[in-house]
């Protein structure tokens, strides 16, 4: 359910967390290019490409935390969370492209043997700083990530992951050409690219899977099931289905409950249901269920069951068949229950001292009625009435 105190406050927090991100990696990518190019560190200079390239998804967070929050309106019902998997299926592609871009060019100059100097302690220095920077940057955003359930701030958090890693990878090659291996400056350069070519196509992995509506894991729907038939007045749960939308889990599932219940009884039970997965599974947003009298989970389509007629069509053919009926004349009530491919019919009449009987009357409605072919059980109700 979407509440606009809450949601303001959590993108408030997105915000900050991602703006603070920005300054780091606008700092970092500076410095690394800067000292990159001085010392002629190719692996240095990708690094740098990197942390840049996450100022551009630092902007491409802050617009989708932003849009992707909002409340539901007319056109989208649902919310606007799509709008977070899009952002985070676009994250990754960029990642893709940055790591094929710094792949090719490091392995073209390993390929041509290129001489590479020494870089110094400074390039080294400012690799070990690099590592700090981005892993403080990681935990954090993770930290918020996972307490917003957001799954954007979580790839750009990975993605802050995928830069420190690379620069432990480019502090290798530094420390290797340092001693005469320049060498592994190139070929810390391709590992770079191939981490974060990984990490990309993870992200679109994830972002492609909540697109096609991937149902939750098995373990969690058990769960699910579970709690929901713990429920008092549920008889059985069937037809669960999941999905997700901007890390928020929406959920469909038919309710099995005693054939005459009443309406609203039964509505009760699905608003338990409904309160007790919501406590258990926070991330849930949205839960529709549907109220089945019995158990049709065998049925692979239950909108190919026969058509029954409905209430003023029974009605119609009953007084055609009744007519003559007392019980059925001095009716104050008529319930109606659709059970087995079949209609149970209960009639209500005060209770008066008439002649004939109430057995004689029901068998003179069932001897009536057998030309009806969807008339199941009969029941005649005598007493104050019914309102």
């Amino acid at each position: 359910m979407y509440e606009p105190g809450r949601h303001q406050a959590e993108t408030s927090e997105a915000h900050k967390v991602t703006l603070i991100g920005a300054v780091v990696d606008t700092l970092l990518g500076i410095a690394k290019v800067t000292v990159g190019y001085l010392v002629g560190s190719a692996a240095l200079i990708a690094d740098g490409v990197h942390s840049f390239s996450d100022l551009a998804t630092d902007a491409l967070v802050l617009v989708a935390t932003h849009f992707g929050r909002q409340a539901p309106d007319r056109n989208h019902p649902y919310g606007h969370g799509r709008i977070e998997t899009l952002a985070t299926l676009l994250l990754g592609s960029v990642l893709i492209f940055v790591a094929g871009g710094i792949a090719w060019a490091s392995l073209t100059r390993l390929m041509a043997g290129v001489t590479i100097l020494p870089p110094g302690i400074w390039a080294i220095g400012l690799a070990g700083i690099g590592i700090i920077g981005k892993e403080w940057i990681f935990r954090y955003t993770l930290r918020i990530a996972k307490r917003l359930d957001s799954r954007l701030l979580a790839a750009n958090a990975w993605h802050s992951r995928s830069d420190a890693l690379s620069t432990v990878v480019v502090l290798i090659g530094l420390v290797g050409a340092q001693f005469g291996a320049g060498w592994l400056d190139a070929l810390a350069a391709v590992t770079v690219g191939l981490l974060i070519g990984k990490i990309g196509g993870a992200l679109i992995w994830e972002a492609v899977r909540e697109l096609i509506d991937t149902a939750l894991p098995e373990e969690e729907q058990k769960q699910m099931r579970a709690l929901a038939r713990q429920v008092h007045g549920v008889r059985g749960v069937h037809q669960l289905r999941t999905r997700t939308i901007g890390g928020q889990v929406l959920l469909d599932l038919h309710i099995v409950v005693a054939p005459r219940v009443t309406v609203s009884e039964a509505h009760e039970i699905g608003n338990q249901v409904c309160r007790e997965l919501n406590q258990a599974f926070p991330s849930l947003s949205d839960v529709t269920f549907h109220i089945d009298p019995q158990d049709d989970s065998d049925l692979d389509d239950p909108t190919q069951l026969p058509e029954q007629p409905l209430r003023s069509e029974v009605e119609a053919a009953l007084d055609t068949a009744w007519h003559n009926i007392e019980a059925w004349q001095r009716r104050v009530a008529l319930d109606l229950h659709y059970l087995d491919n079949q209609i149970d019919v209960s009639l209500y009449m005060p209770a008066l001292d008439s002649h004939p009987g109430l057995d004689e009357q029901a068998r003179q409605l069932r001897e009536a009625g057998t030309s009806l072919p969807w008339l199941g059980r009969l029941r005649i109700w005598q007493g104050p009435g019914k309102a």
